[in-house]
């Protein structure tokens, strides 16, 4: 409502009945005072005064509202009505379909979807028909908020019909503020959310019988997995990798941050031996190039290394030493890079 309307309105609850004439006083010329008594009549707040041809007269709000709401609420109760229609009558054949693709030994137990479009119906359909469990990859660190946005509501169904979710993350996510409030969300409804340093591949498992698998050099695609065998190893190695991550922290905790860096700092260490080099571990770790570059830095400081290339000998001197029970290399510089941190 605009405010020249409200004005008019106020003017005409304080009266029993006006003429559009009286709307001068508020200073509004023919026109304008046309143009609002025309806006509140739309809206069921004018009509004509009892037994006063050509005055008008307020109506109280909750009756303008009534007439107003009541047929946008039969239309909607009607399309709901409809909807519910429409989605026992694709139910119903969900039983024929899937005993139809059961006999065809022939049907592609790996496909590739190349189209994003085509995913992401695809995750819409096996998300409706998961009952029992899904699992989540995702790779890198922060997830984009549109991203966040799509997968909300999907899962809160999800959740609601009683579906076990877990989700893992790459420790940069942890530091990203959108998706931290997306795991509180998805938490506080009952989904369990870690946390690890190695890359991840991005998968998505829906109960036994079906899951998408990511492409790496192509971020429209996926795989759609529909072999038993595959999907049960696909379980397998989320259980693995599920059983080495962190929970998720709701809240900042000093201890959990100083872990998680000696866990980041260790995996760099193994990277650095490999000769791997900062865009290639920042890419792997799921984080920015200066924010690897700035553990690297930590790194070489635990190390006492003043060049990458002194690093990567010193870390082969650790690795050359004899087992005489001592830690690992990577084990006492993630040691030592913790100790770092907890001085400052």
């Amino acid at each position: 409502m605009s405010q020249r309307a409200l004005e008019v309105f106020e003017f005409a609850a304080n009266r029993t009945a006006f003429d559009i004439e009286d709307l001068a006083a508020l200073g509004l010329d023919a026109d304008e005072a046309e143009r609002v008594v025309k806006e509140l009549a739309g809206l069921r707040l004018l009509s004509h005064a009892e037994g006063t041809p050509g005055r008008l007269a307020v109506v109280p709000p909750r009756i303008a509202a009534n007439r107003v709401l009541r047929p946008m609420e039969r239309e909607v109760r009607s399309q709901q009505d409809e909807i519910e229609r429409f989605r026992w009558m694709f139910e119903t054949l969900v039983p024929a379909y899937e005993t139809g693709q059961a006999r065809h030994t022939d049907v592609a137990h790996v496909e590739m979807i190349d189209d994003l479009g085509l995913v992401q119906e695809l995750i819409e359909e096996l998300t409706l028909n998961c009952r029992a469990e899904v699992l989540t990859t995702q790779p890198g660190g922060a997830r984009s908020p549109e991203a966040l946005r799509a997968a909300l509501e999907r899962d809160r169904r999800m959740l609601a019909r009683g579906v076990a979710m877990r989700t893992l993350y790459q420790h940069p996510a942890r530091y990203h503020q959108p998706t931290i409030d997306h795991v509180q969300r998805m938490t506080s409804l009952g989904a369990e959310v870690r946390t690890q340093s190695e890359s991840l591949c991005r998968m998505l498992v829906f109960d036994q019988h079906a899951a998408l698998l990511g492409v790496p050099d192509d971020p429209q695609a996926a795989l759609l997995v529909r072999e038993p065998r595959l999907i049960h190893s696909m379980r397998g190695f989320f259980d693995w990798a599920w059983r080495g991550a962190s929970p998720f922290p709701l809240s900042f905790d000093a201890t959990s941050a100083v872990q998680i860096s000696g866990e980041i700092q260790e995996t760099i260490v193994a990277m650095l031996a490999e000769g791997l080099e900062d865009k290639s571990i920042a890419r792997r770790l799921g984080m920015s190039v200066r924010s690897c570059q700035r553990h690297v830095a930590e790194v070489m400081k635990a190390l006492g290394a003043k060049s990458r290339f002194q690093a990567g000998f010193l870390i082969g001197q650790f690795r050359e030493r004899p087992d005489d029970g001592a830690p690992s290399g990577a084990q006492a510089l993630a040691l030592g890079a913790a100790l770092a941190a907890r001085r400052e």
